[in-house]
């Protein structure tokens, strides 16, 4: 592919992932640990052959994931690679906590974890009704999990994400954070196997079918009322609020399901 930085199209999901899976083992693989800056833009699409406009799209997601966070005039640095601790306190590293209780991120970094490519491309065709289906029988049944488990550094995560969104100037930018907000709350729920069962529902976010339907129905004013619904249900997590957590994600999960059929529910 060639470099032209004026490409617009946006680049398909899975794509999108992939690339931003090989920026990370490129990285891996010369030794860049937290805290390393990454290549620019230019250089990075130079040795993968790519075009900026995918390099910058697969750093999206990377920065959503919070693999890396971005700084104005100082250019991208890694904040973690998958599967590795950090001492950075804003990572989602697996390391334990000093008082023997679980890593604040641990399950978060495992719900990051996508299966393998096999299962991976399995799960990007399930029907997006399915998709849906389950995600409004799961997510909303997990929230007294996480009110019940959720630490003060799964909150900041959460923050991250909504702040991540308010910020979003695309709709590729929002869906990253959106990914990344509920993937931060069922995390939060520290049950390796719900993170598990999580990790299918977003690789089933990533495949063709959903992101075709989803771009169709996206709009500003819904993305501002998903925003709002984001924000609820955090502060109803926050407040340790089993039963109003539960229902902010019933309501959203609804709102969605209606925004992309076109039907109540």
């Amino acid at each position: 592919m060639g470099n032209a930085a004026g490409a617009t199209a946006p680049l398909p999901a899975q794509l999108r992932y992939r690339l931003a899976e090989l920026i990370l083992a490129e990285s891996a693989r010369a030794g860049l640990g937290p805290g390393s800056r990454l290549p620019t833009e230019r250089k990075l699409a130079a040795d993968m052959g790519a075009t900026r406009t995918s390099i910058r799209h697969a750093l999206a997601v990377l920065e959503a994931e919070g693999h890396i966070s971005r700084e104005v005039g100082r250019g991208t640095f890694l904040r973690r690679l998958p599967g590795t601790a950090s001492t950075d306190p804003g990572s989602l590293g697996d390391g334990a906590t000093g008082a023997g209780q679980p890593s604040p991120d641990g399950a978060a970094a495992r719900a990051s974890r996508r299966p393998g490519p096999a299962r991976d491309a399995e799960a990007a065709g399930f029907a997006p009704a399915d998709v849906m289906t389950i995600r409004r029988l799961l997510e909303p049944l997990a929230m007294p999990l996480v009110v019940a488990w959720a630490t003060a550094a799964d909150f900041k995560e959460m923050d991250r994400c909504l702040a991540g969104g308010d910020q979003a100037h695309s709709y590729d930018e929002f869906e990253n954070w959106d990914l990344a907000l509920h993937r931060s709350i069922m995390g939060a729920s520290h049950s390796p196997l719900l993170a598990q069962l999580y990790a299918v529902i977003e690789s089933a976010r990533h495949g063709q079918s959903w992101g075709d339907l989803k771009r169709r129905s996206a709009s500003r004013e819904r993305r501002e009322r998903y925003q709002a619904d984001h924000a609820e249900l955090v502060a109803a997590l926050r407040a340790r609020d089993s039963d109003r957590a539960t229902e902010a994600m019933r309501v959203h999960l609804a709102r969605v399901h209606n925004d992309l059929f076109g039907e109540s529910a």
